[in-house]
């Protein structure tokens, strides 16, 4: 099976990660820039919806101002019926501010109105605006409604007062919606982005201005902006409209007649720039991207040449030249220069690993002492040696109670709780070994039997003060002392003659040390 080689996985993984930036470069440069243009065509809805609210409101208060001065004017033609036509012919011809005007006495009646020819003169005021002005007898902008002459409409109205305060009727100008009017060519012609358009709502929701005539009129319900900016809110929202369409709006209310200007523009006409200017991007990037890729490919044969020859030199360690090809192989980094030394070190070190493996051999895998078979190992040296010693015998007193009260892992506990007592009261030089059950054996160099007794005593002593936290409760030893060389008695005879005082202690009573009762002469 054909593997990737160092090389090949450095410009695998180079490229890839290189590929996985860029990728995520584009989608990250591409989500922000996203994000900011949203941002900023909000920001520029809202701030044109405002402007665009602004001149409504100053047309509006441009109007009840004509009308008010209209209406001093009205005041002094005393029902002079040619100077009030006069009037209203002036007032809607002077800045077309409005389709029709009309004058009404305080009864209710038309004694005036411009043009003439829509019939209106001197019958009497029935629309919902002249209704809502006699009754009001202040300055009104209405609601949107159907006029007598069947336009939709808004009615603004000013009251003709004399200088006694007594109300003598009204004067009042008519939009018409659905045509061409100062209000329609306020909003119908902006300065904002081509694909942006504007519509006006009143209080409730009914269109007053959009760039489609036929929906004039309409009541748009469900709609979150229209909603907040009827009810006198600013500010900018993203929405689906009732076509189902992302929209980018920002609203801003109208308050002297309760209408709301909203500025709105398609999501998709907002991003429809920014794909093409990605595509610039990745085109402009792709030759620098390719620069990276052959520089990787040097710079990886560079790095991976020391570690590709020290794996090839591995791969012969058993031959004699192996050491010197690895010492040939030039490494200029810290990770090869630690491999090499490495792979120097394992080579002089095998003898070493298989010294190991052998004290794994010879050591108890309970208690890390060494087991009967070291033990015995370092007897056999000591004889060739003619090393003296003593050797101590112990054995846990009761210890199968313990198995049986306890369970066998309890006793294990207990076994690694008196190995560690035996380690803490023997010498540097001293071995401590386990060599069955709960039998172990401390081999002292150079120590004659009275020494050798008195760190059995001490052992005993502190095993039996100390608690052991696996049962409870102190334990206590037997324990049996011998010396070597002792008379013409080998050390296999020695180590008979430890046991045989350890059973002396068991017989005794227990909880004891006893020393080897055979003379050594």
């Amino acid at each position: 099976m054909h593997r990737l080689n160092l090389r090949q996985l450095i410009l695998l993984l180079s490229v890839s990660t290189a590929l996985l930036v860029l990728v995520n470069t584009f989608y990250t440069s591409h989500k922000t820039q996203q994000a900011l243009l949203i941002e900023q065509t909000l920001e520029a809805n809202q701030a044109y919806a405002s402007k665009m609210a602004d001149s409504i409101e100053n047309f509006l208060a441009a109007a009840q101002q004509q009308l008010g001065f209209a209406a001093q004017d009205v005041l002094l033609a005393e029902n002079d019926t040619k100077q009030l036509a006069r009037i209203t012919e002036r007032l809607k011809q002077q800045t077309n501010s409005f389709n029709s005007v009309v004058v009404v006495n305080a009864q209710g009646k038309v004694i005036a109105a411009s043009p003439a020819e829509a019939g209106l003169l001197g019958k009497t005021a029935q629309a919902q605006g002249a209704v809502q002005a006699l009754h009001e007898r202040k300055p009104l902008i209405s609601k949107p409604y159907i006029s007598i002459t069947r336009r939709l409409v808004v009615f603004i109205s000013h009251p003709v007062v004399d200088a006694q305060g007594v109300y003598l009727g009204f004067i009042g100008g008519s939009i018409y919606l659905h045509e061409t009017s100062i209000l329609s060519a306020l909003l119908g012609q902006h300065y904002h982005a081509s694909d942006a358009y504007i519509y006006v709502v009143d209080e409730d929701g009914r269109l007053i201005y959009h760039q489609e005539p036929s929906r004039i009129g309409e009541v748009v319900l469900g709609n979150p902006v229209i909603e907040k900016v009827i009810q006198n809110h600013k500010g900018s929202q993203q929405l689906i409209n009732s076509k189902g369409v992302a929209m980018l709006a920002g609203f801003a209310p109208v308050p002297s007649a309760n209408w709301g200007v909203v500025t709105q523009r398609s999501l998709p006409a907002t991003l429809s720039g920014m794909d093409q200017q990605m595509l610039a991007v990745a085109k402009y990037s792709f030759p620098f991207f390719i620069l990276i890729v052959i520089a990787v490919w040097v710079v990886s044969r560079w790095i991976s040449k020391p570690l590709w020859q020290l794996a090839r030199s591995a791969e012969n360690l058993e031959t004699p030249a192996a050491k010197e090809q690895i010492n040939q192989v030039a490494v200029w980094y810290f990770e090869a220069s630690q491999l090499k030394r490495a792979i120097l070190r394992g080579l002089a070190g095998v003898n070493k690993k298989m010294g190991q493996l052998n004290l794994e051999n010879i050591t108890d895998p309970l208690t890390g002492l060494l087991n009967r078979r070291g033990m015995q190992a370092k007897l056999d040296e000591w004889e060739a040696q003619g090393q003296p010693f003593s050797v101590i015998v112990g054995d846990i007193d009761h210890f199968k109670r313990v198995n049986d009260e306890f369970g066998h892992d309890v006793g294990d506990k207990v076994l690694q709780f008196f190995s560690q007592h035996m380690r803490e009261s023997s010498r540097p030089d001293d071995l401590v070994c386990r060599v069955g059950g709960e039998e172990f054996v401390m081999l002292l160099p150079n120590a004659d039997a009275v020494a050798a007794h008195k760190v059995a005593e001490r052992l005993r002593l502190q095993v039996s003060d100390d608690i052991c936290s696996s049962i409870g409760r102190p334990i206590t030893l037997s324990l049996g002392v011998a010396s070597w060389p002792c008379g013409n008695a080998s050390i296999a005879q020695v180590m008979v003659n430890a046991d045989r005082a350890l059973y002396a202690a068991k017989e005794a009573g227990r909880n004891q040390t006893r020393n080897s009762t055979v003379r050594c002469e």
